[in-house]
């Protein structure tokens, strides 16, 4: 296999901390909590980086494949071993360490239990187990700016009855309370994602958001999801991990308290201030936001991080973020290259004259109703067609009467009533016979 020397994501983004570390901007102590890294790690990265700079980072065994990979050949067996005799539901399957155990004493397969593990998780023959829920007791803020931002919608009557009842979309920072608003007509997609732009665009690309339950930011397993050990992800989540943002679920509104207590402060302050300048529409209200209330409100409110260093990660460009914040769905391609889309239907242009088998097209939506489908990773020219009309039901005869029953009878020597002369197989017998007998008087 080929070898490519590009960096990956991850790669690029640990070269731009290791230039800010060269800068003298960040410590190499929390270049390592930028990373993920632990601080022996983010030691030889930084020491790497000042020998050869970025093309340093380049892992030294991309573009092949380990030198331990057990062959696909033994793993199907494997797989199928334990599919057939340790596999069942909860109470009755192995679990990985058992499963070697019993694979290596009865069958003759020595293999490791994390190998296994691995195996049977990517399988769907395994779940991780639950982990035990953790003393609950008050959580510390988080030091760095950046670190930790919580994310909350909160539904009031904002205008006192001077407009439509809205939904404020709240960000606060753990570490310094920096508040940044939009007001929507409800918790959606579109809305976090706007308010989480203008988050980016002041600051930059946080961490880690810290949300609630709700589907907008996370969902439950479908059953083939569980199966298959899929991690369900939401149209936001997919936003937030092509920025490598951690969405964190609370597991209550106690666990989010500062959001939480930020929105009632809101619900007093901003409520009476849009009402003395007599504010009555969302685009008024977002510009005052804007341009007068988050200033005046984090100038007063917004305290200094316990550490001096930013964790925000330097934002993308404007052409980037447009294809970060957009929706995308995944459609099977018909034999005619149609794709179907939300009731509506798109016309693709044909790349061949054979139709495609099984192929599949993203089809991106932005918030202002562009759209854009994708084969094969390249945008495709399309149109919107009409949907096709449903054949119309055939027309049902009614009569008044039944039909009488015929009267005729076949005479006597009609050849219904002649013995043997009938049609098919009993005709053919008979001429046969007859030619037989036949024959036998000749002689």
């Amino acid at each position: 296999m080929r070898r490519t020397t590009a960096l990956s994501k991850r790669e690029l983004q640990r070269a731009g901390v290791l230039a800010r570390v060269k800068a003298g901007e960040l410590q190499v102590k929390d270049a390592a909590a930028l990373m993920g890294t632990s601080y022996r790690q983010a030691k030889r990265l930084w020491r790497r980086y000042k020998k050869r700079g970025a093309a340093a980072l380049k892992h030294g065994g991309a573009g092949r494949k380990s030198n331990r990979t057990r062959p696909a050949k033994e793993r199907r067996k494997i797989l199928k071993l334990v599919r057939e005799k340790y596999s069942g539901d909860e109470k009755t399957r192995f679990g990985p360490t058992l499963a070697a155990e019993h694979l290596a004493s009865e069958d003759e397969w020595e293999i490791h239990p994390e190998t296994l593990r691995r195996w049977m998780l990517a399988e769907g023959l395994w779940s991780k187990a639950r982990q035990r829920k953790a003393h609950r007791k008050r959580r510390e803020r988080r030091a760095h700016f950046g670190e930790l931002v919580q994310l909350d919608g909160s539904f009031h009557d904002w205008y006192q009855g001077r407009g439509p009842r809205a939904c404020l979309m709240n960000m606060v920072d753990d570490a310094t309370s920096t508040v940044e608003a939009y007001l929507g007509d409800e918790e959606t997609i579109w809305a976090a994602a706007h308010v989480l732009r203008q988050w980016i665009g002041k600051h930059g690309v946080p961490l880690a958001l810290y949300t609630d339950g709700k589907n907008v930011y996370v969902r439950q397993a479908t059953e083939k999801e569980q199966l298959h050990g899929t991690v369900p992800v939401t149209q936001f989540g997919q936003m937030c991990q092509k920025l490598d943002i951690k969405i964190i679920a609370a597991n209550s509104a106690q666990a989010k308290g500062r959001v939480e207590r930020g929105n009632g402060t809101h619900q007093d302050r901003l409520i009476k201030k849009m009402g003395r300048k007599k504010i009555r529409t969302h685009e008024t209200a977002n510009h005052f936001l804007q341009e007068e209330y988050l200033a005046d409100h984090n100038a007063r409110f917004a305290r200094p991080a316990a550490e001096p260093q930013d964790y925000h990660r330097k934002a993308p460009s404007a052409r980037e973020l447009e294809q970060v914040f957009c929706l995308e769905t995944e459609r099977s391609i018909s034999n005619d290259w149609v794709v179907r889309y939300e009731s509506r239907y798109f016309q693709l242009e044909r790349t061949s004259d054979y139709p495609p088998r099984q192929a599949k097209v993203t089809v991106c939506e932005w918030e202002d109703e562009r759209m854009e489908i994708r084969y094969q990773g390249k945008a495709r020219p399309h149109r919107e067609i009409e949907a096709p009309q449903p054949k119309p039901p055939k027309e049902i005869r009614l009569v008044e009467k039944p039909p009488r029953r015929s009267s005729w009878k076949p005479p006597a020597d009609h050849p219904w009533r002649t013995p043997g002369a009938g049609s098919g197989p009993q005709r053919e017998k008979r001429n046969w016979f007859e030619k037989k007998k036949g024959t036998l008087l000749t002689r």
